[in-house]
């Protein structure tokens, strides 16, 4: 790869300032023709197979250099809207000057449902619902359609068409929804695309776009580097300023240490500035190539106080049905359930797994109690257990349909009954002498339930909302002040955030698992950070800190169990209370 100068410098060279509407810019070398220079085929195709996006159609154009080997898969250009950027000659040339891998461009037009009579309906244009919608589907449907659908093909002269698998050899781009659509398929999975190419993109209001500045801030970093490009006269209409929206991704974007570049000018809503600036956004997105691209260090302080450079999650185990009702003991050893299996399972604090019970009576919340016993909710026979040291069982409770459960150090014990999704949620106080009190009712899917340290407070996962509710315990056990107090964020295809079980640390931080990873509030019930696991096809479900020191965050998803170290320590509710510090209002 030849060494390239700052862009900003390259760039000052390039354009010709004009009046706004009329500026015109200089033609990069590599969007010209040359002679001598190898031309790539490009072969067209239509599919009109999608599950993903049903009923539709679309045309897609293939780009394939002629310095490509079938025997070595090539990197690849995904891009939006069909051919832009003059980009076939672009990539000819920057191959041919090793300033960009031997890449096959994919070129996608936004689906189409067509009328059954063009002259007397209307074709259903799909294209702000597949671009400027969060989620994962669109990048599902390139990764899981387009994709093998291209690896059909051959050129011309027989070489057939090998994409390489590795996320670092991808880059995606569009502009305008396009541009949204690319930065989402990145968003939702990196490890498939790494590099975005972005211009005049719409970060509004549309269909949710306007929230990633904040999610960008919240999340931890993911390996991808990102080229922006917009112009002061860009829109500014009913879902916001177009503009305002490119230079709040860019601080967002730095902010929480991504690589980002950006060049900034003055034109309107078009290609003008893109078709200009796009050779020199692809070496500098290809720069350094192969050499992975890395996650950058955020400036979010939260995260910063948590993580430990070097620490990344470790999968414990896999292969479950369902897995939740994590908890720890007060030797640090983790216990989990796998529901539908009826089992139980032990990791030791050297991450020694073993299977302790298989007549688990499809158990699904768990905690320990300040006597050492292990107490869970039994869904088949609708009873809370206990179970000592030697796996004796007591039935502690009958005739609750409860889901999950806190035990206090004072014995006080509290389950959540879901009771279906119909029926009021309902909240149970058993007391040490095994009286039962119903203490709330009405939640929408009351699930996950924890202490607040100090174990005053009691936090409640309403998992049918975006919502974690908090209650102040009173001397005797019963409940007040019942407020909907934690604001969780929730992912663009649900109308909930799928809250599910929930811990605190001794630092007064609420960990709270969710659909989109580990959503961590503090103290005033306000989202600081966000932990995406490695699997993003299942909601996490239940978590708990243990290890020696209890700074190992174990986290339930679905068919597999994860767990990470971090700079903190759990809050144990069968420890004695302690007292957290102030919040920052």
């Amino acid at each position: 790869m030849k060494t390239l100068f700052s862009l900003a410098c390259i760039l000052v060279n390039t354009i010709v300032f004009a009046q706004p509407g009329s500026i015109k810019y200089t033609i990069d070398s590599a969007s010209v023709e040359h002679a001598g220079v190898p031309k790539g085929e490009v072969i067209k195709f239509t599919y009109n197979q999608s599950k993903i996006f049903p009923g539709t159609t679309r045309d897609c154009w293939v780009y394939v250099p002629s310095q490509y080997k079938a025997e070595q898969p090539a990197c690849v250009y995904i891009n939006q809207d069909g051919i832009q950027w003059n980009a076939p000659v672009v990539f000819d040339n920057l191959i041919n000057d090793h300033e960009m891998p031997v890449t096959i461009g994919i070129f996608i037009t936004p689906g189409k449902v067509l009328a059954d009579s063009s002259a007397n309906a209307l074709d259903r244009f799909n294209r702000s619902f597949e671009y400027d919608g969060l989620g994962d589907a669109y990048a599902r449907f390139i990764l899981n359609e387009i994709l093998p659908e291209v690896e059909k093909l051959k050129t011309s002269d027989g070489r057939a068409v090998h994409l390489s698998k590795n996320g670092n050899d991808r880059t995606i781009g569009g502009s305008s929804s396009g541009a949204v659509c690319a930065f989402t398929a990145a968003w939702e999975h990196p490890e498939a695309f790494s590099r975005v190419f972005s211009a005049i993109g719409t970060y509004i209001g549309l269909r949710g776009a306007e929230r990633y500045p904040s999610l960008i801030r919240k999340y931890e970093p993911k390996p991808i580097r990102i080229f922006l490009q917009d112009g002061t006269n860009d829109l500014n209409i009913y879902a916001g300023d177009w503009w305002k929206a490119n230079e709040t991704m860019e601080r967002a974007l730095t902010f929480a240490g991504y690589e980002v570049n950006h060049v900034w000018g003055e034109d309107g809503h078009n290609g003008n500035q893109g078709n200009s600036i796009f050779p020199d956004a692809m070496r500098w997105l290809w720069k350094d190539w192969p050499k992975p691209v890395t996650k950058g260090n955020s400036k979010n302080q939260f995260l910063s106080d948590l993580l430990i450079p070097g620490e990344d999650w470790q999968l414990v185990g896999e292969g479950y049905q369902f897995t939740e009702g994590t908890a720890a003991n007060k030797n640090g050893e983790v216990f989990y359930q796998d529901i539908p299996a009826s089992k139980t399972y032990k990791v030791d604090v050297n991450g020694k797994l073993t299977t302790l019970n298989t007549d688990a009576k499809k158990a699904s919340g768990t905690s320990f109690g300040a006597d050492g016993k292990r107490y869970t909710v039994a869904g088949a026979t609708k009873q809370i257990l206990s179970y000592d040291a030697d796996e004796n069982v007591t039935v502690i409770a009958d005739s609750i349909a409860g889901n999950d459960l806190v035990v206090a150090n004072n014995g006080n014990i509290y389950v959540t009954s879901p009771d279906g999704t119909v029926n009021p949620s309902k909240l149970y106080l058993i007391r040490p002498n095994g009286e039962k009190v119903v203490v709330d009712e009405g939640l929408k899917f009351a699930n996950g339930v924890t202490l607040s340290p100090d174990q005053t407070q009691l936090y409640v996962t309403e998992s049918a909302s975006h919502w974690v509710w908090i209650y102040k315990i009173n001397p005797d056990g019963t409940l007040t002040y019942k407020q909907h107090y934690g604001w969780l964020h929730e992912p663009d295809a649900q109308e909930n955030a799928w809250s599910d079980g929930l811990r605190c640390d001794t630092a007064g931080r609420v960990y709270v698992t969710s659909t989109l990873g580990i959503q961590i509030m503090d103290q005033l019930g306000r989202v600081n950070a966000i932990l995406p696991l490695p699997q993003s096809n299942f909601r996490t479900s239940n978590v708990c800190f243990g290890g020696k020191d209890f700074n190992i965050l174990y986290v339930s998803m679905g068919d597999k169990v994860y767990r990470r170290k971090l700079n903190t320590r759990g809050a144990n509710t069968f420890e004695p209370p302690i007292k957290p510090g102030n919040p920052r209002l």
